[in-house]
């Protein structure tokens, strides 16, 4: 820790992936939430990912038994046996998801002005998208894991390994159970981040161009994923690819006609009702 500066520039230097993901969340989270809210979950979906990644190197929950192979703690920051990217993954990770969860709960529009999402506190903050933006949380994860398995065969670098070897290209179930939990903790977050009355600075109400902002961290997860399966098939891993690609297409396409069929229906909606309903509930 004593070259803190240094390490934390070798980190942006050996990992810029995670930095530009990184990026293209403070962006989408500043279109979407508002600049306070987001860089507010930064440090709180850190320490919560920190907490459960130390959990599980110790003692075995929640992902199971795996570990961290220290072959970079010289080149790049390490906060007590977890590397520091990776712990600061599970923001841009968790916002994303959270992100589609709500869009794919709101009813939008398309209007002469620009995208019109009609999201409200009820909705962001609903049971729904709780447990939509944890499924897809760990659906990214199962894209994600096994490709980073293989990181010796990349410029990721082998950083982890699991114990006891799963059924899924190595990766056993007890991990995907962790995620789905700590996906959980980690859109409760959220959620909570919504009610704080004095972080509520959001830029949704947009119009014109700048409303199409609000797709970005849809985007931001497909993109996760497409970097994911092209890694996969870089390495010459078919298989796994063709089954990343399969996952991918059936989260893609029900989400587009769906999307597609709500803005059909969108000139039918009470928007203004809809969106009057929800300012009660915010609390101050």
């Amino acid at each position: 820790m004593s070259d803190l500066p240094g390490l934390l520039w070798g980190t942006i230097v050996l990992r810029p992936y995670v930095f530009t993901f990184l990026a293209v969340y403070l962006v989408a989270g500043c279109a979407h939430i508002g600049w306070k809210r987001t860089l507010a979950y930064i440090p709180l979906g850190y320490l919560l990912a920190w907490v459960s990644e130390y959990s599980s190197i110790n003692w075995g929950f929640p992902y199971g038994d795996y570990f961290y192979i220290d072959t970079t703690s010289d080149r790049e920051l390490w906060v007590f046996g977890v590397p520091f990217m990776d712990s600061l993954s599970y923001v841009f990770l968790s916002y994303c998801s959270y992100s589609l969860a709500v869009f794919l709960m709101s009813p939008a529009a398309i209007e002469s002005r620009g995208l019109r999402v009609m999201e409200t506190p009820s909705i962001r903050r609903s049971p729904g998208v709780l447990l939509l933006g944890a499924f897809l949380f760990v659906m990214l994860d199962v894209i994600i894991d096994p490709v980073a398995l293989q990181g010796h065969r990349l410029f990721l670098g082998q950083i982890y390994g699991y114990k006891s070897q799963g059924y899924y290209f190595g990766i056993p179930m007890s991990n995907f159970g962790g995620w789905l939990l700590v996906g959980l903790v980690l859109m409760a977050a959220q959620q909570f981040l919504d009610t704080r009355g004095r972080l509520d600075v959001r830029a949704a109400r947009s119009r014109g161009p700048a409303s199409w902002m609000r797709l970005l961290g849809p985007v931001l997860y497909f993109s996760v994923l497409g970097f994911d399966i092209f890694m996969t098939f870089y390495i010459g891993e078919i298989l796994l690819g063709i089954v990343g690609l399969l996952i991918t297409a059936s989260l893609l396409v029900p989400m587009l006609f769906f999307s597609l069929y709500k803005l059909s229906r969108a000139p039918h909606a009470d928007f203004p009702g809809h969106l009057a309903e929800p300012a009660r509930g915010h609390l101050k």
